[in-house]
Order: C-alpha cells, then sequence, then structure tokens
C-alpha cells in the first residue's frame, strides 16, 4: 500500500526518522521513492541568473547581498534575447526546466512584464519554466501564472526557530505568504531550504517538518548544501557530516514522497559516491550545468559520467502547455517546429 501522503507531522517522529541506523534510513526512503518515481530517471533543471548581485537582503550566506563584499558586481536585468538563447542551450544539454532568478527583494511591477515575456518565449521552446524573483504579490503572481509559468521559486531556507540567525531583513511570514500566493494563482512551488549554515539537527527536521506540513507538499523540493562564499556572514560555518546531508534527502523523501527532491547548490562540493548516496536515499533532480546564480556547479559532463556510472538516465517530460485548436498539445510532433517562432514572437512582447 502506497504511504500515505500527510501534513500533520510531528517533531519528534522526524527526528526519530533521523536517528535511524543510516541503512535502515536509506532502505526506508529507497523504497518509498518507488513507490512514486522510476528510480533509474533523473530530473533535470537549469538556473539561470537574470538579474544579479544588488539586493538589499541580509541573508547571510548570500553573496548577492550588497552589504557583503564578496566581489559580485549589481547589474541590470539581462536582455532577453540573451536569455531565450541560455534556454537553447540548456535544452539542447538535456534541461527540462529553465529556471530565471533576479537578485530582487521583491520585483516591482514594471519588471514583471518583462520576465513575462522571457516566460512565454522559454516555454515556446517546449521547457518548464521556473522564476525565483523574490517576494510576490497576489497581482504579480497572476500575471506571472497568465504567462505560463510553470513553477516558482522560494525557499523557506531553514526551521522557524532558527531564520532569525541568518536572515533579519525579512520575516518567516513573508516567505509563507508568498508561496500562498503563489498557491493561489494556480502555480506549482519549488520549495526547499540550505543545510549546512550552523543549524541542529533538530532545526534541519524543523525545516522539513515546516515544509511537508505546508497545505500541499512543494511539488519539487531543492536541498541546498551551505556554499562558504567569503565575504558573507555564514563563511567559515563548520561544515556538515556528508552522511548528515543524506540523511536530510532521505527524510525529506519520506515525508514528502510524491515530490521531486533536488540537489541543489553545494554539488560542487560533493563527490561522486556521496550524490550517489543521494540518489539512493531518494533525490532525482538536480541543477545542470556549471553556475548556480553566482556560485560553481559541476559541469555537465561530469554530470552525464556520474549518470553513465550509475546507470541513470535524464528524463525527457514535456511541459503541459494548453492545447490548440486541433486538441493536439504544444509538445506534440505536429507543432513542435512552430516552437522556436512562436519563442521569437514572444521576444518581440519584451520593451
Amino acid at each position: 500500500m502506497p504511504t500515505p501522503i500527510r501534513h500533520d507531522y510531528r517533531r519528534e517522529e522526524i527526528l526519530a526518522l533521523f536517528d535511524l541506523p543510516f541503512t535502515e534510513l536509506v532502505f526506508r526512503a529507497a523504497s518509498v521513492h518507488r513507490e512514486h518515481f522510476d528510480p533509474t530517471r533523473v530530473q533535470v533543471s537549469t538556473l539561470l541568473s537574470i538579474k544579479t548581485g544588488g539586493c538589499p537582503e541580509d541573508c547571510g550566506y548570500c553573496p548577492q547581498a550588497a552589504r557583503y563584499d564578496t566581489g559580485v558586481a549589481a547589474q541590470k536585468l539581462m536582455d532577453a534575447d540573451d536569455v531565450l538563447a541560455r534556454a537553447r542551450q540548456a535544452r539542447d544539454a538535456g534541461a527540462t526546466r529553465f529556471c530565471m532568478g533576479a537578485a530582487w527583494r521583491s520585483p516591482k511591477d514594471r519588471d514583471i512584464p518583462k520576465v513575462a515575456a522571457m516566460i512565454r518565449a522559454v516555454r515556446g521552446l517546449g521547457l518548464e519554466t521556473c522564476a525565483t524573483l523574490g517576494m510576490l504579490s497576489a497581482d504579480q503572481a497572476l500575471a506571472l501564472k497568465d504567462a505560463g509559468l510553470d513553477y516558482y521559486n522560494h525557499n523557506l531556507d531553514t526551521a522557524p526557530e532558527f531564520y532569525d540567525s541568518v536572515i533579519g531583513t525579512r520575516v518567516y511570514q513573508d516567505r509563507l505568504d508568498t508561496l500562498a500566493a503563489v498557491r493561489a494563482a494556480g502555480m506549482k512551488t519549488c520549495c526547499g531550504g540550505i543545510v549546512g549554515m550552523g543549524e541542529s539537527r533538530e532545526q534541519r527536521a524543523g525545516l522539513l517538518q515546516t515544509l511537508a506540513n505546508l497545505p500541499e507538499h512543494p511539488e519539487s523540493v531543492p536541498v541546498n548544501l551551505l556554499v562558504q562564499v567569503p565575504g558573507t556572514p555564514l563563511a567559515g560555518t563548520a561544515a556538515l557530516d556528508p552522511f548528515e546531508f543524506v540523511r536530510t534527502i532521505a527524510v525529506a523523501r519520506l515525508l514528502m514522497p510524491a515530490s521531486t527532491v533536488r540537489l541543489s547548490a553545494g554539488r560542487e562540493a560533493m563527490n561522486d559516491e556521496m550524490q550517489g548516496l543521494c540518489f539512493l536515499a531518494g533525490a532525482n533532480s538536480i541543477f545542470y550545468g556549471e553556475k548556480l546564480l553566482t556560485t560553481d556547479n559541476p559541469e555537465t559532463d561530469r554530470d552525464r559520467r556520474l549518470f553513465e556510472r550509475l546507470g541513470l538516465s535524464v528524463l525527457t517530460v514535456a511541459p503541459q502547455q494548453d492545447s490548440d485548436a486541433s486538441g493536439c498539445g504544444s509538445a506534440c510532433a505536429c507543432t513542435t517546429g512552430a516552437a522556436e517562432a512562436d519563442a521569437e514572437a514572444a521576444m518581440e512582447e519584451v520593451v
């Protein structure tokens, strides 16, 4: 019988999962994974920073915060044609989802039409679309949904009780409010957090408890390992034990059985064996490409070699799109020839 989807986890039962012998925990997570997914398939996303640096927030892990001296220069919103070119490269390299990130506390209303046009164009290439732009109002969320945005990423980062140790320029409820706006608009959520920021195991359990007890589980749950960037307050934090990271992946899989669990930031510091354990424990998505916003990521060829060694293949699932008048979706063979033209047309909307 399939593992039930729950939203009422208690902290102590999550800690009991963390406390299981490592082999037992991974076995349970791998078993649950097989109830919902093909364990030999991995979903691949590519993340592009479309507006880098200059963020007014004080997130202790982030090199894009203007107040920290990290060598990241503030840049304006990317040219739309450049974004589309990078999306083509990502698709041709095997990515099925293209994520666009902007270092804003929250976008201004005048920014939304520009990003919306990028979303339409990227979606016209046959890719799923995701954006992370900071906090959203209800109207902004609806505008992005109308543009065809599939996923919105807004991480909780950590447990409620540890949050103030990392961020002081917004409160936890701000993040929950944005997630609610995204859900109300009808988009899927991509929501996870960062581990290795000096939090305790109980606080890691608290992050997963908060995610799993949301009204709906995030469809995508990115688990980031802190990348320690010189100049940020969290640089110099004691490194998280690799087995503890794998345990976090396994517990995330057990609590959110039908969600995609993604290995996100920090993979550059993981060897192949650690990543292999993560896939065994229920991870089934990665970010693909040489950069994650401003930090390094394993190169595409390294990931391909790892997949070959593990016998894994890249999931190729076309995004769900509205059917055309003939009743045939845009991913169908009869319309794929028009996708590039649709993408180019969408770019003309960008001012």
